[in-house]
C-alpha cells in the first residue's frame, strides 16, 4: 500500500513538470528596434526551416509589426517579400505611389520654398509640427494587411493564426498599455508611434506612442498572458546611455524613455541577439538586417533545438494557413462614418461613397477614393479602422483632423543674375458641409512682380468639382543684359503688365488627371522700346490690349518635383480663344506715328510632353516637347506682335529673357532630359531640345511685317546644371546656351524656382 502510495505521488510530481503530459509550448518575443528590427524575420525563416513551433508571439514597435504580420497568418517568406517591396519603402519613407496623388487637390506650382499652418485660437502652441513623415501610406497599408484579419476573427488576438500581443506607451500616465483584443491595425500602429517621426494616435481615448518608451521587450507580457513551456526572444535594442551634458539629445531620451530590462524572466528561454549593422531608421538596408537575424539564429540553431523536443514541419504550417485564411472575410465596404471630436465631417464622408445609392466598395476601389480624400489641403490626419456589420459587411470608421486654418508660404528665387524673386503667400481653408479655400500671394522683385488672390469651393462627391474665382496682376520688367552676378545693366527695355480676372471650373478624371473651363476678361499693357539703340530722353511705344479669353485644357501630371523632375510623365494639352482689341500709341523709336486701333481674334492649340522613360536610382532619360498652333493677327508693329505670342521656354530660365527666336505663331519642339543621380538629392542635368518654327513673323527694313517660309528659322536650346535638391527647394549652378544671342553662353548660381503666375492670354 505504502509502495502505491509512492507511486501516485511521483506521477503527480511528474505531473507539474513543464512539457510532461503536454506538448511544450513555445513562445516568441520580438524587440523594438525600427529598421533594425527587421531581424526578426530573418530570424523567424531560420526558426520555421529548423521546425522550431511558435505558439505564442509578442512584440514591441518594429517587433509588433514583424508578430502581428505572422500572427495574421503571412509565413515568413511573405513577410520577408513584403518588407523588400516598394509598398513598404513607402511605408517607412511616407511617400505615395505617383497614381495616388490627386491632381485636383494639389496647388497650381508656385514659388513656395517654406510652409506654416496655424490656427486661429493658436498661431505657436498647436501650429508646430508633430511628426516628420506622413503616416498616410503606413496606415491604410496595415488596415489593409492585418486591420480586416483582425475584424474577422473578432477583433480577439487570441483568435488569430498565433495568439499575439503588443504593448505601446500612455505617456500621459506613464504606462505601458497592452492590447489584447480591439482593432488589431490600430495596436499595432500605436506600438510603432516613434515620437516626431509619426502622427501619435488615440486608441480608446488614450493618446499612445511608441510601445519601446517603457517596454522595448515585451517577454513579460509573454510569461504573464501565456505563460508558455520555453521562451525564444530575439532582441536587437539596447538601453541609452546616460545623459551626456553637451548632448540634447541624449539628454532628451533619457527623459522619454524607461530602461527596459532584456532578460527572460524564467529560465526556460534563449535570447537572440542579431549581429547587425543597419541602424534605426535605415530601411533601405532592409535584405541586410534579415540576412543578419537569418545568420544569428542559425549560429545557436543547435542549441534552441536541444531544448526544444517538439517539432511543426513545414506541410503542417502550410496547411493551417491554408485553413486560417479561409476564415478570413473579404473586406466589404457598405458604409463610412467619418469622425472630428465631436462632429461628423460630411464632406469626408460622401467623398469616399455615393450617397444615393446602395454601394459596395472593394478593397481597390476603397484605396482610390481614401487617398483622394487625404489629397484635400483641409484634411490633416485620417486614421481608418473596420467596424464589422450584422449583415457580415464593413463599416469604414475613419477619424479625421482638420488642418489648420491658416496656411503661410515663403519662398522665391535667389540668382547671380538680376532676377531675383520673392515669395509670400497666404491661405484660409474651411471643411464642413463644403470645402472652402481663400489665398492670397505676390511675388516681388525687379524682374517679376504679380499680386494674386483666389477663392475655390469644392463639393463633395466621390470625384469632386471645384470652381474657382481668380485676380491676377502681373508685371515683368526686362533689361537688355545677360549681366552675371552684379554687372551694372541698361534700362528697362521692355515692360509687360497684366491684369485679369474670372471664373475656372476644375473636374477630375481618375487621380492625376484633370480637365478645366476657365472664362476670363483681360487688360494688357506693354511698354517698349523698337530698337536696343535708344536714349534715355526717347519714348516707349505703349500697346494695350483688352478683352475675353476662354479655354479649355486637359492635365496629366505624375512628375516627382514640380521643377527639375527626374521621374514620372507629363502631358497638357489647352485650347484657348482670344478676343480683343488693340490700342498702339507710337513712341519715338516707332517706325509708325499714328495710334493704331484693330480688333483681332484668334484660337491658340499648345501639346506639352514630358515622359521620363528610363528611371531607375542613377539614370534618368526623359522625353520633352511642345507644339503650339497660333492663328493670331499682326499687331501694329514687329514687337507688340511677339509680345502677344507663345514662346519657347522649356529651359526654365529662358522665360528670364526675351528672346524672339523661340517666338512664333507656330512652332514644334522636341528634346531630351539626360539625368545622373550621383547620390540622393544631387543631380548632374543635360537639357537639350530641337525648336522648329513652323511659321515665323519677321520685318521687313521699312517696318512692315511678314510670315517667312514654312520651316524657317530653326535652331537648338540648351542646358547644363549641377542641381542639389534641397528639402526646401533646387539649389543649382546652370550653363544655358541660346545660341542666337551675342553671348549665347550664360552662366547663373541660384537658389529657389523659376516659377510665375499664370499668363493672362499668352
Amino acid at each position: 500500500m505504502k509502495t502505491n502510495h509512492l507511486y501516485v505521488l511521483l506521477f503527480c510530481l511528474l505531473l507539474t513538470l513543464p512539457g510532461f503530459g503536454q506538448e511544450q509550448r513555445i513562445g516568441l518575443v520580438l524587440s523594438g528596434g525600427g529598421a533594425t528590427g527587421l531581424c526578426h524575420v530573418g530570424v523567424l525563416k531560420a526558426l520555421e526551416e529548423n521546425e522550431i513551433p511558435i505558439d505564442y508571439i509578442t512584440g514591441t514597435s518594429a517587433g509588433a509589426l514583424v508578430a502581428s504580420m505572422y500572427a495574421s497568418g503571412y509565413s515568413p517568406l511573405q513577410i520577408e517579400a513584403y518588407v523588400l517591396s516598394e509598398e513598404f519603402q513607402l511605408m517607412t519613407s511616407g511617400n505615395i505611389r505617383k497614381d495616388q496623388h490627386f491632381l485636383l487637390h494639389e496647388e497650381e506650382s508656385n514659388g513656395s520654398m517654406i510652409s506654416f499652418s496655424f490656427s486661429k485660437d493658436s498661431i505657436l502652441r498647436k501650429s508646430l509640427p508633430t511628426n516628420f513623415n506622413s503616416s498616410s501610406y503606413l496606415d491604410f497599408e496595415m488596415l489593409k494587411n492585418i486591420g480586416t484579419v483582425g475584424a474577422s476573427r473578432n477583433y480577439n488576438f487570441d483568435s488569430l493564426f498565433i495568439p499575439f500581443r503588443c504593448v505601446a506607451s500612455d505617456i500621459q500616465n506613464k504606462k505601458s498599455i497592452i492590447f489584447k483584443d480591439g482593432h488589431l491595425n490600430a495596436a499595432v500602429r500605436a506600438s510603432m508611434t516613434f515620437p516626431f517621426f509619426i502622427k501619435p494616435i488615440r486608441v480608446n481615448g488614450v493618446l499612445l506612442f511608441d510601445g519601446g518608451l517603457y517596454n522595448n521587450f515585451p517577454a513579460d507580457v509573454m510569461y504573464a498572458d501565456f505563460d508558455p513551456d520555453f521562451i525564444i526572444g530575439s532582441n536587437v535594442s539596447y538601453n541609452a546611455a546616460p545623459p551626456d551634458e553637451n548632448s540634447l539629445i541624449s539628454q532628451l531620451t533619457n527623459m522619454l524613455v524607461a530602461k527596459t530590462d532584456f532578460s527572460l524572466p524564467c529560465a526556460e528561454g534563449i535570447i537572440i541577439e542579431p549581429d547587425t549593422d543597419v541602424s534605426t531608421f535605415s530601411f533601405s538596408n532592409v535584405k541586410q538586417a534579415i540576412e543578419d537575424g537569418y545568420i544569428s539564429t542559425m549560429n545557436i540553431i543547435d542549441s534552441i533545438k536541444s531544448q526544444i523536443s517538439r517539432r511543426v514541419t513545414k506541410d503542417e504550417l502550410f496547411a493551417r494557413r491554408v485553413a486560417f485564411k479561409k476564415l478570413i472575410k473579404p473586406l466589404t465596404i457598405t458604409s463610412i462614418s467619418t469622425q472630428t471630436g465631436d462632429q461628423e465631417l460630411r464632406y469626408t464622408r460622401l467623398s469616399l461613397i455615393k450617397s444615393k445609392k446602395t454601394e459596395t466598395l472593394t478593397i481597390d476601389e476603397l484605396e482610390k477614393r481614401y487617398f483622394r480624400l487625404y489629397a484635400t489641403p483641409q484634411v490633416g490626419f485620417i486614421f481608418p479602422v473596420i467596424e464589422n456589420k450584422a449583415d457580415g459587411t464593413h463599416n469604414l470608421a475613419l477619424k479625421v483632423r482638420k488642418s489648420n486654418e491658416f496656411k503661410l508660404d515663403v519662398g522665391g528665387h535667389i540668382s547671380s543674375r538680376p532676377v531675383n524673386t520673392g515669395y509670400l503667400g497666404l491661405t484660409y481653408q474651411t471643411i464642413g458641409k463644403l470645402i472652402t479655400k481663400s489665398h492670397a500671394e505676390s511675388y516681388f522683385g525687379k524682374f517679376y512682380g504679380s499680386a494674386k488672390a483666389e477663392f475655390t469651393i469644392e463639393f463633395p462627391a466621390v470625384y469632386p468639382i471645384s470652381i474657382q474665382s481668380y485676380f491676377v496682376l502681373n508685371r515683368w520688367d526686362y533689361f537688355k543684359s545677360f549681366a552675371t552676378f552684379f554687372e551694372d545693366v541698361q534700362p528697362s527695355f521692355l515692360v509687360q503688365n497684366e491684369m485679369y480676372g474670372g471664373l475656372k471650373v476644375n473636374i477630375p478624371f481618375g487621380n492625376t488627371i484633370k480637365s478645366s473651363l476657365d472664362a476670363r476678361i483681360f487688360g494688357l499693357e506693354d511698354s517698349y522700346y523698337q530698337t536696343e539703340k535708344f536714349q534715355s530722353t526717347d519714348t516707349a511705344d505703349v500697346t494695350r490690349f483688352e478683352g475675353f479669353s476662354g479655354s479649355w485644357s486637359f492635365l496629366q501630371n505624375s512628375l516627382n518635383r514640380k521643377q527639375f523632375a527626374n521621374s514620372g510623365h507629363f502631358i497638357e494639352f489647352k485650347a484657348r480663344y482670344v478676343y480683343g482689341e488693340e490700342l498702339s500709341i507710337p513712341g519715338t523709336t516707332s517706325f509708325q506715328n499714328f495710334i493704331f486701333r484693330r480688333n483681332h481674334s484668334w484660337v491658340n492649340i499648345g501639346l506639352t510632353y514630358q515622359s521620363f522613360v528610363i528611371d531607375n536610382d542613377f539614370f534618368h532619360l526623359g522625353l520633352h516637347g511642345q507644339a503650339v498652333f497660333n492663328s493670331q493677327s499682326f499687331f501694329a508693329n514687329y514687337t507688340a506682335t511677339l509680345l502677344a505670342m507663345n514662346e519657347f521656354s522649356l529651359v526654365p530660365d529662358a522665360k528670364t529673357y526675351f528672346l524672339p527666336e523661340y517666338r512664333a505663331p507656330q512652332f514644334a519642339a522636341a528634346g531630351v532630359n539626360l539625368v545622373t543621380t550621383l547620390r540622393k538629392n544631387l543631380d548632374v542635368r543635360l537639357d537639350v531640345y530641337f525648336y522648329q518654327p513652323i511659321l515665323r513673323v519677321i520685318q521687313t527694313s521699312s517696318g512692315s511685317l511678314i510670315f517667312t517660309d514654312y520651316f524657317d528659322g530653326e535652331t537648338i536650346m540648351g542646358s547644363a546644371s549641377i542641381i542639389y535638391n534641397t528639402f526646401i527647394g533646387p539649389l543649382r549652378a546652370s550653363l544655358n546656351y541660346f545660341p542666337k544671342q551675342n553671348d549665347p553662353v550664360a552662366f547663373q548660381i541660384s537658389f529657389g524656382y523659376t516659377l510665375f503666375n499664370e499668363r493672362a492670354i499668352r
